[in-house]
């Protein structure tokens, strides 16, 4: 099973599709315990997979897993996990654009290698803290209750 869903970037539509499967559960384990880790929180909101996330007033992303800041509604964390047919789209495209919109947080889920890339915002755009495999626990200093290993993660 799969599914079609529209990105825009800077005005021009592209159709993504996503399959069913791993992938799937991957952002549904990710979702989980996500949800868990927020449970009374009223700093951060996690919308839906793949809800529509404004960048600017001509690109609008659906990120695998989205956090928004309570306050303002500005997202403050997104995650992709990555296709195996479309991995560039992913690697690269959303990552310079979440990188040019000054995301703060960036977490690349690759289903293909087992592992999880943390990236930063910083002065000089994202930066890479850490990338996760194996029985590594995934953190986020500001969600101290996240807790989700690697091999978790993947074998959802």
């Amino acid at each position: 099973m799969s599914f079609d869903y529209e990105e825009i970037i800077e005005g021009v539509s592209v159709l993504r599709r996503v399959s069913a499967g791993r992938h799937e559960g991957v952002c549904d384990a990710l979702h989980a315990a996500f949800a868990a880790a927020l449970a009374g929180s009223a700093v951060a909101r996690l919308l839906e997979p793949r809800s529509i996330v404004q960048l600017s007033p001509s690109s609008f992303l659906r990120p695998d897993l989205a956090l928004v800041t309570a306050a303002t509604g500005k997202l403050w964390l997104a995650a992709e996990v990555v296709s195996p047919t479309d991995h560039r789209w992913d690697t690269v495209t959303k990552k310079e654009l979440y990188e040019n919109f000054a995301v703060p947080r960036l977490w690349m889920v690759d289903p293909r290698y087992d592992n999880v890339e943390i990236y930063h915002g910083s002065p000089h755009g994202l930066a890479l803290q850490h990338i996760y495999a194996g029985r590594e626990a995934l953190t986020e200093q500001l969600l101290p209750a996240l807790r989700l290993t690697v091999t978790e993660l993947f074998t959802a």
